[in-house]
């Protein structure tokens, strides 16, 4: 039996040891993966080098060390400096670090215009989630699918790998839209919370409640995509805008009435109120997004 253990456990770079590079670079080093580590705090890398790690006096040379190198660094400014004056010919460098879809696509340009072939990644973990198989934790890759392909084995020993194509901009891109729904999910949950907050009505006993509730509407993004890809926001309508507008009164008031701010609430129902007015109060709220479109109208 052939044994391929020296094909899967390639040596690797990390540069950033903070919690997540930390949480990499553990899982790695677990998998059977020399890593070299360099961090800009050289104190911050101590700890692995006590579990197996060898850190580099300098980015360069943890660059030096291995042709696959991971940054997971503070932002992409950081990238750069890190990575000025490394030779990165010959290098397939993976960025983990959270950026935005064009800071990527320039990264990518950037990173080939130096030799080395490029993948974007946006991390949808948590540092705990890191190297525990059933944590549903994956990782958005773009850019060269060559090397994604080459690497995909050990890139998939921290957390699971999902691909976005081959616009280097494409992995953030995915990572920032779903964390933005997040974060429009988690204004609502605070808001709902506040509600309750002075109330003979316990947060723990309200939270399944919610948790429930919410679960039961996540379908509906599936209906909106269909909507989008069908440009008709008329279709398969259940509540329409119209009686949705009239429904945010009750949700105001009752905000005025409990002493809670709605300040959560108004900007999407301000934006619904301006969509009903252009005289779309029979098609879905997913017309909404029309609004948020600031392209709209300028190639008219």
């Amino acid at each position: 039996m052939t044994d391929k253990a020296p094909v899967s456990r390639i040596p690797l770079t990390v540069l950033g040891t903070g919690a997540m590079g930390t949480a990499l670079v553990r899982a790695w080093l677990a998998a059977g993966h020399p890593v070299t580590v360099w961090n800009r705090t050289p104190a911050r890398a101590e700890a692995l080098a006590a579990e197996g790690a060898t850190v580099a006096p300098t980015a360069a040379a943890a660059v030096a060390a291995n042709r696959l190198v991971i940054a997971c660094l503070l932002d992409d400014a950081s990238v750069g400096e890190a990575l000025d004056g490394a030779d990165l010919t010959g290098r397939d460098l993976v960025n983990l670090t959270t950026g935005t879809p064009a800071q990527g696509r320039a990264r990518a340009a950037w990173a080939e215009e130096r030799g080395a072939r490029f993948l974007d990644g946006g991390i949808m973990a948590v540092p705990p989630m890191i190297g525990e198989p059933d944590s549903g934790a994956y990782v958005f890759y773009s850019g060269s699918s060559a090397l994604f392909e080459e690497h995909r084995d050990t890139l998939a020993v921290p957390a699971g790998t999902r691909w976005a194509g081959e616009d280097a901009g494409f992995a953030a891109l995915h990572d920032v839209a779903l964390l933005s729904a997040m974060t429009g999910m988690f204004a609502g949950v605070l808001h709902a919370f506040a509600l309750i907050r002075h109330e003979d009505v316990a947060p723990k006993d309200f939270a399944p409640l919610l948790s429930g509730w919410l679960t039961a509407m996540a379908p509906a993004v599936h209906k909106a995509a269909e909507q989008l890809e069908a440009g008709d926001y008329g279709l398969d309508v259940v509540s329409n805008l119209a009686m949705q507008v009239a429904g945010n009164a009750t949700l105001l008031r009752t905000a005025e009435e409990q002493q809670v701010s709605s300040e959560l609430l108004t900007p999407y129902m301000d934006l619904m109120e301006r969509r009903l007015a252009e005289g779309h109060g029979e098609e879905d709220t997913t017309g909404v997004v029309e609004l948020l479109d600031l392209r709209r109208g300028k190639d008219a």
